[in-house]
């Protein structure tokens, strides 16, 4: 009987009583079509008309295309396309209560006035899952509150050693397997400091495996493990960046209080700047997020997108500027980033390349690109947009033949998502898209060019060092290389405009020799500043200043004659001198454990000027930093100039020594004996 009447009253106001489903094709024509096909998959059942754009003409037009029948449901796309915002106006006009919103991940919201602030959100391009959210300031007797795990998984690694320092590294990521930059640099420098202290490495977990953590044990006393928190707030909703709060754990930092008792660590040392409140000695800044931001801030042209971003930008400026005074040390990437920060206590310790594992290679013919960015970094996001929407359109045009591949990471279509709110990323036959690799080496092997196409960035890029190791070319924009002290045409080709990116990669894939030489001088430019040993240095040495010296040094004394003579005896490769005679020059013994580690002599020969005779280390307490001190100590104790000889084939000794300052003025032929050699004589000023 209702259905009867219902059939009769539409039919008195002239229209078909069964509703319909119109579609709006307002925006991208692929995500129309996409969205076309599942709103006729969940209604298969009704009749669907779908209006185009470029067939649509006014209000009055479309209407009329529509009388006699009555909208049910009516598909709107928004996709920030302002081309169409006439069309999604006429679908307001004729179905304003009937509208399901589309966005660019194709999630769909019903609009509706009592769920208006849901709906205002999802049109400015919120997530789905996240339109709902409310601060729980505003609403505490809300259900979907964050959830902070509460278990730590603590794992035993090499066995501690009571002559090693103990250090803690709290990281956001744990360090392996190697799919991003800040990974890289973690890993590696977990690897030299180790070689000085025991290590307690602190990280919040992902999908680790056994097989991940293993590399990491070989470094670290311990690894402990906290689940990272599920964050349910608006991103909005808090004067902290909501990173900060993703990584804010009580169980994290209960368990970095009762380790750093337990077992008496001497230094922490926090990795990004999300970590700051955890509150260590040293605060890596991967990047100067702050500024990273602003540049965001000015990319977007729009008026909304600029006030989002500029509360992005001074949420983060106030934080970071508030916990960088709460450290002893800041390290940052670059000189770049020093100058940018402007404060005392900030050392420059730069990103580095593994030299022994990223060696030259023979290039193979062809016009194969490069691009490794991990889409976990938004920036790497913002350059491959680049790239695919204004650099590639220009190649395909003028040269047919070149391909690309692209390495963007574990699960890139999630960041994808979450940074553009597009739901699938742009690509072309030619275009090979490959998620995480565990060795990117041969890549680098198969790749003619290396193209970085960043646009926004702060901190030093690691995947530059890697192409320059492996002898490849790169064609960057300034922002991809900054920091690194390269140079446009004598190590790398930079380019920003899009037209001057394309122009660059053809003009090198056409000139073999040019880019030959730009790879070379490259590989020189890393060798010289960016090997992990020497900023593994570095880092060592920057730990080594927030520690107290357990090395007790003094004058030598009779008593001692027995000892030093023990340790001369030890050390073959030094010089042999009665005992008893050290005692008429200027003897200090270097003292660890109550025992005499070790020795230094030295006498004047003139006025500012002295030999160091003979310094040598007990093999027990070696490769721990006693003959370092006992120099020092001498240097600093006599103004003027040091000289001392070392046996040409002793190249640890000479290394210590070129660390310390000292620079080979000579050679001694024949000067040592059993077995006979050559001495090279060394001198510093102090």
């Amino acid at each position: 009987m209702r259905a009867a009447l219902k059939k009769v009253i539409f039919r008195i106001l002239g229209k078909d009583p069964d509703a319909i489903v119109v579609s709006f094709g307002t925006g991208d024509p692929e995500l129309a079509r996409r969205m076309l096909d599942e709103i006729k998959a969940l209604e298969p059942g009704r009749r669907h008309i779908f209006i185009r754009a470029e067939e649509a003409g006014s209000y009055r037009s479309v209407r009329h295309q529509l009388r006699g029948y009555r909208i049910g449901l009516a598909p709107v796309l928004f996709d920030g396309d302002s081309r169409y915002c006439r069309l999604r106006r006429i679908a307001f006009l004729l179905a304003p209560t009937k509208i399901l919103a589309y966005n660019q991940r194709l999630e769909r919201h019903h609009l509706r006035l009592r769920t208006v602030i849901a709906s205002l959100l999802f049109l400015y391009g919120v997530p789905l899952d996240r339109i709902f959210l409310r601060p729980k300031w505003l609403v505490p007797w809300k259900m979907d509150r964050s959830v902070y795990p509460s278990k730590v998984d603590e794992i035993a690694g090499r066995p501690l050693s009571s002559r090693r320092r103990r250090v803690a590294i709290l990281t956001p990521y744990f360090p392996y397997p190697l799919s991003h930059g800040g990974a890289v640099r973690i890993f590696n420098l977990l690897r030299e400091m180790a070689e000085e202290f025991d290590i307690f490495l602190f990280a919040f977990r992902d999908q680790e495996t056994a097989d991940d953590i293993a590399p990491v044990l070989q470094h670290c006393a311990r690894v402990i493990l906290v689940g990272k928190s599920r964050y349910r707030e608006p991103r909005w909703a808090s004067l902290l960046p909501p990173e900060v709060h993703e990584f804010r754990s009580g169980a994290m930092r209960s368990a970095l209080e009762r380790i750093r008792r337990d077992y008496k660590i001497e230094a922490v040392q926090v990795e990004y700047t999300m970590l700051a409140p955890y509150v260590g000695d040293i605060l890596v800044e991967h990047d100067i997020t702050y500024d990273l931001y602003r540049q965001v801030r000015d990319r977007w042209l729009t008026r909304t997108a600029q006030f989002s971003r500029q509360w992005e930008y001074w949420r983060w400026r106030r934080f970071e500027m508030k916990w960088l005074k709460h450290y002893k040390y800041v390290v940052v990437m670059s000189e770049q980033d020093r100058l940018a920060v402007d404060r005392p206590n900030v050392a420059v310790i730069p990103n580095g390349v593994d030299l022994t594992r990223f060696t030259p290679e023979i290039e193979r013919p062809g016009q194969r690109l490069l691009f490794i960015g991990s889409f976990r970094h938004f920036p790497n996001i913002v350059g491959y947009r680049f790239f695919m929407d204004e650099v590639w359109p220009i190649l395909l045009a003028q040269s047919p033949d070149i391909t690309v591949t692209m390495v963007a990471g574990q699960d890139p279509l999630v960041y994808w998502r979450q940074y553009t709110g597009l739901s699938e990323l742009p690509t072309d036959e030619r275009v090979q898209l490959l998620e995480f690799v565990r060795d990117v080496r041969p890549l680098y092997v198969e790749a003619n060019l290396v193209v970085v196409p960043t646009l926004v960035s702060a901190g030093t890029n690691l995947k530059v060092l890697e192409a320059m190791a492996m002898e490849r070319t790169v064609v960057s924009t300034n922002s991809g290389c900054a920091g690194l002290g390269l140079e446009h045409g004598v190590n790398v080709w930079i380019a920003d405009k899009p037209e001057d990116f394309a122009d660059a990669i053809r003009t090198l894939l056409q000139n073999q020799e040019l880019r030959r030489q730009l790879a070379a001088a490259g590989r020189a430019h890393v060798e010289r500043n960016f090997g992990w040993r020497e900023i593994g240095t570095r880092q060592r040495a920057l730990i080594r200043q927030l520690l107290p010296s357990r090395i007790q040094i003094r004058p030598a004394r009779l008593g001692d004659l027995a000892e030093i003579s023990a340790i001369q005896s030890s050390a073959a490769e030094a010089s042999q001198w009665q005992a008893q005679d050290y005692l008429a020059f200027d003897c200090r013994v270097a003292l660890l454990e109550g025992r005499i580690a070790g020795f230094v002599v030295s006498r004047p020969v003139a006025e500012h000027e002295r030999e160091i005779l003979n310094v040598a280390v007990h093999p027990e307490f070696r490769r721990l930093r006693i003959a370092s001190e006992l120099l020092q100590t001498e240097i600093t104790s006599h103004a003027g100039t040091h000289f001392l000889e070392v046996r040409e084939s002793n190249a640890a000794a000479r290394q210590l020594y070129e660390r310390l300052g000292f620079q080979i003025v000579g050679t001694r032929p024949e000067y040592y004996e059993n077995p006979t050699e050559t001495g090279i004589v060394m001198r510093i000023f102090s």
